[in-house]
């Protein structure tokens, strides 16, 4: 069990308004995203044609901060509200797809790139999964 999982499941008021398991994943899911998103544009900086990949620089730090943003509110539970949840995991979700699609057109030539979009689409499929159970 996870430390995130841990954290739920000691939350001294029920949690019934979403599934822990998915929340976690979700949570887990974001925060592992934006590292590997952070590392992708670190490893971009390094490439010598470091001009040709001004926007997947771009993308990749967006996605970072969002996806850490979201997994920062999504472990806060006291207070929930479901409208601003909602708004985070379709940005989140929003900007994984983005930060995927720009960098598999670079995971040919860069290895941290096919990293960064498996990263990414799996963030985006935790958050759809996420929001298709907020009501």
């Amino acid at each position: 069990m996870t430390h995130i999982r841990s954290m739920l499941e000691a939350y001294p008021k029920e949690i019934d308004d979403v599934d822990l398991g998915l929340l976690a994943e979700c949570i887990s899911t974001c925060f592992e995203c934006a590292q590997t998103c952070t590392g992708c544009a670190d490893a971009c900086l390094a490439e010598d044609m470091v001009a040709d990949l001004a926007k997947c620089i771009r993308t990749d730090l967006d996605c970072a901060d969002i996806c850490i943003t979201t997994g920062k509110v999504l472990s806060r539970r006291t207070g929930f509200d479901a409208n601003v949840t909602r708004a985070l995991l379709e940005a989140c979700r929003a900007a994984c797809r983005a930060c995927a699609e720009e960098c598999e057109q670079h995971a040919d030539m860069h290895d941290h790139c096919g990293v960064c979009a498996e990263a990414c689409r799996r963030c985006e499929r935790a958050c759809d999964a996420l929001l298709s159970t907020i009501k």
